[in-house]
């Protein structure tokens, strides 16, 4: 009867069979265990077509009879190493090639593995099915790995390595979605892909600890809000939110910056759209919200003393009046509200010569369209212009 052999080629001896030859065949089955259990080989991979691995029955040096396997090769695209439908064992092997080297079985649809160019892995061939078997990656090696399940990772560093497009959580829903935003190197978008929730970054365990982004070289560092939105800067219960601008460093470490009162409601204000126009101009505020440009009143201008029966007064003007050898009349301006015209008994002589203060027109004087005459010593005080229906009221009694 002839001798059987096993899926790796080791001699299977029937009874009575081969009288005489045992010790060789039986040292040639332990160097083809020695290399199952250890021996490494090489075996150059056909550019162009599939290297097929085959099994030498009773003889040592078969590739597939070897326990670790490196791929050797220049290849111009990705090619395939295929075993037999019944090879059942493990492998180390390594891709040296230059291109990516896919380790299945000959036929049938069964899962293989795929091998990067430089990349290392443990696998193993079932042969599960009759016609169907599966290769199956271990998870572990050079290269590129995948880990499926929980994987714990402590203190190791990952170098170039590959996370994908997405990151998700332990139920496998999406979290982040990373997709760079063109070619330039280390450019990339943190995009939330959840609809109810944005993106965390925050700083857990010690106390104190601040969230950093320094750009590279430089340039701007940009926040862009979705087609409505804002930049929030939230307090907390000690708190209200702070924005802090600090000076250059070659300086000092000073800063300037905002913080919110006790609000009783939101306010957003609005910028002007342009500088002031004038040197001192503040900024003024709408019921809204809207800040503008005004211009502020410089305080009253002094003028002369005043000597004549008469005299012409303008808006922002003050005057000190001397009535010693005369009475003197006084005529206000045309009024717009807040204008304002000051008056001085220069000589206290005023209750002797009175100063006699007209209205613009048909405009009123406290409230009628009679003169105004002062006859106290040493009067002096401000008419300020408020509507057609009271006119100039005093600003101080």
């Amino acid at each position: 009867m002839a001798s059987n052999y096993t899926a790796l080629g080791i001699q299977l001896m029937t009874t009575g069979e081969k009288a005489g030859t045992w010790g060789t065949l039986t040292n040639t089955n332990w160097n083809i265990i020695e290399q199952i259990s250890g021996g490494y080989t090489t075996q150059a991979v056909t550019d162009g077509a599939d290297t097929d691995l085959s099994v030498s029955d009773g003889s040592t040096g078969a590739t597939l009879a070897h326990r670790v396997i490196e791929f050797t090769g220049s290849l111009s695209a990705s090619r395939n190493v295929t075993i037999p439908l019944d090879v059942q064992t493990f492998y180390i092997i390594k891709n040296a090639c230059d291109d990516s080297v896919v380790f299945k079985y000959v036929s049938g649809s069964g899962d293989s593995v795929t091998f990067a160019a430089g990349a290392t892995k443990i696998v193993y061939a079932t042969a599960n099915d009759g016609t169907n078997p599966d290769i199956v990656d271990c998870g572990f090696g050079v290269g590129d790995v995948t880990l499926t399940g929980t994987q714990t990772l402590t203190n190791k560093t990952l170098t170039s390595p590959k996370i994908g497009t997405s990151i998700l959580d332990t139920n496998g829903a999406e979290l982040m979605l990373l997709t760079a935003t063109g070619s330039a190197v280390n450019e990339f978008t943190i995009a939330n892909a959840a609809t109810t929730a944005g993106p965390t970054l925050s700083a857990t365990g010690e106390t104190n600890v601040p969230i950093n982004i320094t750009p590279k070289g430089t340039g701007d560092v940009f926040i862009n809000p979705p087609s409505s939105g804002s930049l929030a800067i939230k307090g907390n219960a000690t708190n209200a939110g702070i924005l802090k601008i600090f000076e250059d460093t070659d300086l000092g470490s000073y800063h300037t910056g905002f913080t919110a009162g006790n609000l009783t409601e939101d306010i957003v204000y609005t910028l002007p759209l342009e500088d002031a126009t004038t040197s001192g101009d503040a900024l003024t505020s709408n019921a809204s919200g809207v800040l503008s440009w005004t211009t502020m009143a410089a305080g009253t201008s002094w003028q002369a003393v005043v000597t004549g029966a008469t005299q012409t007064a303008v808006a922002g003007n003050g005057y000190f009046i001397n009535t010693t050898s005369n009475a003197c009349t006084l005529t206000l301006p045309a009024g717009t509200i807040g204008d304002e015209v000051a008056v001085i008994d220069y000589a206290g002589t005023f209750d002797t010569n009175n100063l006699t203060i007209e209205a613009d027109g048909s405009e009123k004087i406290v409230g009628s369209t009679d003169d105004l005459t002062v006859s106290v010593e040493r009067a002096g005080f401000t008419l300020v212009f408020t509507d057609s229906t009271q006119g100039w009221l005093l600003r101080d009694k």
